[in-house]
């Protein structure tokens, strides 16, 4: 039996594709068109990256390679994916002539990028984002996802935060997805009303994600297009952390309805904050509002409150920038100690003040998301190619 970390390497599997063709008869190992090989504990994961008008040529080459990379020894699992890199269509004058302002998304003329990743039986995509770690992006993206549930919206959560997924242990989900008779569609797996999908669902919880840039977005949209959603009214992702090629991909190919955007009060969080708006703006992605998140602290023993990390920062730079301001949420160790249990404060306790503040901030959500949905009603489906 071949040893994972002694023989399985990228060169392994770089020579195995050797004998894969591309459409035009180039072995694959060479062309241009393979940006991207990861080997870690006996996964590996390709991108190949197309003009999207040939992606039925390439379906065959990208079965081909998923063929030939799991027949090799040592190999647990394969995902080779297709990706495609659109050029984004230049923003209107207008969009920069007057600052952030009020005016986002298909406001700024013109029609949006086309996308790359279809979601059939999902009405609207909204994306969770951050433009740092560590700010409870993803506490908030499972808590919003149930108060958006509780206004009676059907509701899905996707974990894209590839690097460090926490929707297993936020949900106390363990189990592997399944699939469908076919074997090529996966089932999203299922708690609180719902539907859910994290790559934590399909590694182990201590496995290192030492990734590539292009190998997540190959991730994310497997997670998008190869899983049963639906039929879903809303579905939440929680996004990666940062505002790097990954965000900036993602953006660009899921036809998002909105951002949420996630910050503490404090100034180094704000910038990055801001950061995350602007690329949002940049692909035509309406924000949907920022959330405060650790806003200030409760005292569990006398109840007191303490702004730790200052106070009202959040709310000062979505006015600075004209983005609606979602509402503010404690830092309270019942939130962060219900997380853990895998019982968000939601679902341990729906009548505590902090859970209140969450179903406010969903409230403000939906209202823009069905503001912004009606503003881009003209182009609501993502189409494959």
């Amino acid at each position: 039996m071949m040893s994972h970390t002694a023989e399985l390497s990228e060169d392994t599997v770089r020579s195995t594709l050797a004998k894969v063709r591309t459409p035009e008869g180039v072995a694959l190992s060479v062309s241009p068109a393979l940006s991207g090989v990861v080997v870690t504990s006996g996964k590996v994961y390709l991108s190949i990256n197309i003009d999207p008008a040939q992606a039925r040529a390439w379906e065959d080459v990208r079965i081909a390679a998923e063929n030939a990379v799991k027949a090799l020894p040592g190999v647990a699992s394969a995902l080779v994916t297709l990706t495609a890199e659109r050029k984004q269509a230049p923003a209107a004058p207008a969009a920069h002539s007057h600052g952030h302002g009020h005016a986002h998304g298909g406001a700024h003329g013109g029609a949006p990028a086309p996308r790359g990743i279809a979601v059939p039986g999902v009405a609207s995509i909204i994306a969770v984002a951050s433009g740092k770690g560590g700010v409870g992006k993803s506490t908030t993206s499972i808590n919003l996802a149930i108060a958006l549930r509780d206004l009676g919206l059907k509701v899905g959560l996707l974990d894209a935060d590839i690097y460090g997924p926490s929707v297993p242990r936020l949900t106390g989900v363990a189990q592997k997805p399944e699939t469908t008779a076919d074997g090529k569609t996966m089932l999203p797996l299922e708690n609180f009303g719902l539907q859910l999908m994290s790559i934590g669902f399909l590694v182990e919880e201590d496995t290192p994600m030492i990734w590539r840039g292009p190998m997540v977005m190959s991730a994310i949209s497997q997670m998008l297009k190869d899983v049963k959603w639906g039929p879903l009214d809303v579905l939440v992702v929680d996004m990666p952390p940062g505002t790097g090629d990954a965000q900036l991909t993602m953006a660009q190919q899921v036809n998002l309805a909105g951002a949420v955007i996630v910050s503490t009060p404090q100034d180094l969080a704000l910038i990055d904050a801001r950061r995350g708006v602007a690329m949002f703006e940049r692909v035509n992605v309406p924000i949907l509002g920022v959330v405060e998140n650790m806003s200030h602290f409760i005292c569990p023993h006398c109840g007191g409150r303490s702004d730790i990390f200052g106070h009202g920062g959040a709310h000062a730079e979505a006015d600075k920038l004209g983005v609606p301001f979602l509402g503010e949420i404690p830092l309270h160790m019942r939130i962060r100690e219900m997380s853990d249990a895998g019982l968000p404060i939601l679902i341990s306790d729906p009548d505590s003040p902090q859970a209140a503040a969450y179903r406010h901030v969903a409230t403000g959500v939906k209202a823009a998301l069905d503001k912004a949905t009606a503003q881009t009603r003209q182009a609501p489906r993502i189409v494959i190619e």
